[in-house]
Order: structure tokens, then C-alpha cells, then sequence
């Protein structure tokens, strides 16, 4: 029985490239993230403080709380809404233009005879990746803007506001997917919820490990595609939905700060805990936090 791997089969090569696209994403946050790290305090592997950056030392009120988010993260800019707005505009000028609609199937009947019968399903997973890395950097050693419950807060604003941009999207336009008859194509969750956790890496963290986290994004966004999952409209209109809907979470924290009154830049404390159950021979990780 021949059970050797074909190095001539085109839809293994797509896979090859596919995971190495996603390693190199990795690879990239990890390079960046220890650059960044080269002059800051070694933390234990089972506690972590967690800091955010701080920009003085000076007593905080309502009024000072929105200027250091200023420094810190921008807060509302009408110039945030143009790339996002721009992408969304261009996905569901796809739903009705003959022409995009014509583009949509010469990408669907390329990738379908590129892949065959090998699916590589991985984008269901890693993109979730960036949103676990957005909170749990700033517990190694990498500085971040904002405290853990700052990041914490953050986080859910955004994945609640791209939850419902993406399903007002589904359940409006109806569209139907590539592979089977179910109409809620547009926009693409997985390109939405990965796109989410990019833009917050980058605005948290900086450039360098924005580029890791945007190599993972776009990622998920071609295996979407080569998965026969979404036409290409469904995936720039997500990747759109994503990154405002990450920058809405960036909107939203100076109020947070004002209504629930967070004026103590302090460090939050991060505890993990693994255990191991001898009568289900199973491994487990406790995390407690302070906020």
C-alpha cells in the first residue's frame, strides 16, 4: 500500500503554503513581541503582571482619563471610518454588480479545481488565535496600552459590535454561500472575528505585532476562500466589519472609564494554575485574575 505524499499535488502544496502563511504570522508576533520585551522585568511562568503603560504618575479625573486615552489610543476620528467604510462598501457593491458577481465565480471555479477534494479546515480555529494573544501578551512581559480589565472590556465591545454587524449583514442581503444553498454568506464571520483581534493587536501592541496578527488574518481569509466557504465580496466586507468593529471598542473605552470611574492605573495580577486528574488522566489550567 503507497501511503508516500505526492510533492506534485497542487491542493498539498496550497495547504503547505496555507500553514506557512500562518507559521510565518506566528513567528512574526513572537520576533516582534520579544524585541519589544528586550529591556523589561522576566516574569514568572506561573504568576504574571500584568502593567499598562502609563504616561505619568499624576491623580486621574474623568477629564485626564480621556486625554491619556488620546495618547494611548485615539478616540473617536472620523478618518477611522474610511478604510473600514471603504471595504464594506466594496463587498456589498459585489452582492449586485454583474461584473464583481462574474469576478466571484472565476475565483470560485479557480480555487474549486485547485483543491479538489482537500479541504484544509484550520481557518476554523486560528481565528480565534489573535483574540486570545490580544489578552494574554500583556502577561508576558509585553507592554501594553491598557490594563488586563481595560483590554478585557475592550475585547467584548468589539466582538459584540462585530456580531451584530455581521448577522444584520447575513440576515439583510440573504446571500448565498458557494457550497450549498444556505443564504447568510455575506459578510464573512470567520474574516470578521479575525480581522476583530488584528486590528486590536496592532492598536494595542504596535506595528510590528499588528503584522503577525494581520498575516494570520488575511490567512483566514484565503482559506475561506479556498475552502469554497465565500465569494470574495463576503471577505473584504468582513475584514471591513472587523477593523471598525475593533475601533469601536477603542471608542467606546474613555466612556467606560468616566461611567465606571477606572482613575487607578494599577497592575493586574494574573495567576495560572495546571493541574493534572489521575482518575480521568486529564490535564486542566486554573487562571484566576485581579482587576
Amino acid at each position: 500500500m503507497d501511503i508516500g505524499i505526492r510533492t506534485n499535488d497542487m491542493p498539498m502544496n496550497i495547504n503547505v503554503l496555507a500553514g506557512s502563511l500562518m507559521t510565518f504570522g506566528l513567528l512574526a508576533s513572537q520576533v516582534c513581541a520579544y524585541a519589544q520585551t528586550s529591556n523589561s522585568e522576566e516574569s514568572s511562568y506561573l504568576i504574571f503582571h500584568d502593567t499598562q503603560q502609563l504616561t505619568d504618575n499624576r491623580p486621574v479625573d474623568s477629564t485626564s482619563v480621556l486625554d491619556r486615552h488620546k495618547n494611548g489610543s485615539p478616540g473617536f476620528n472620523a478618518k477611522q471610518l474610511i478604510l473600514p467604510g471603504a471595504l464594506v462598501a466594496v463587498g456589498t457593491f459585489g452582492v449586485y454588480n454583474g461584473a464583481f458577481r462574474k469576478l466571484d465565480q472565476n475565483i470560485k471555479n479557480r480555487m474549486d479545481d485547485l483543491r479538489g477534494n482537500h479541504f484544509f479546515r484550520a481557518d476554523d480555529y486560528i481565528q480565534y488565535l489573535p483574540a486570545l494573544t490580544y489578552l494574554t501578551f500583556g502577561s508576558i512581559g509585553i507592554k501594553p496600552k491598557h490594563s488586563f480589565k481595560e483590554r478585557v472590556v475592550v475585547e467584548a465591545t468589539a466582538y459584540i459590535s462585530m456580531t451584530a454587524l455581521t448577522n444584520i449583514g447575513k440576515y439583510s442581503f440573504k446571500e448565498k454561500r458557494p457550497d450549498s444553498n444556505a443564504r447568510n454568506s455575506f459578510p464573512s464571520g470567520h474574516t470578521a472575528t479575525v480581522f476583530t483581534s488584528a486590528e486590536l493587536m496592532r492598536e494595542e501592541y504596535g506595528l510590528g505585532i499588528g503584522i503577525g496578527a494581520y498575516t494570520v488574518a488575511v490567512s483566514v481569509a484565503f482559506l475561506r476562500l479556498y475552502n469554497g466557504r465565500h465569494w470574495l465580496n463576503d471577505i473584504i466586507a468582513g475584514a471591513g466589519v472587523g477593523i471598525l468593529s475593533a475601533r469601536i471598542g477603542y471608542w467606546m473605552l474613555p466612556l467606560y472609564q468616566r461611567w465606571f470611574k477606572w482613575n487607578n492605573p494599577c497592575s493586574d495580577i494574573i495567576v495560572l494554575s495546571p493541574a493534572y486528574n489521575p482518575t480521568e488522566h486529564s490535564f486542566s489550567i486554573n487562571l484566576a485574575c485581579t482587576f
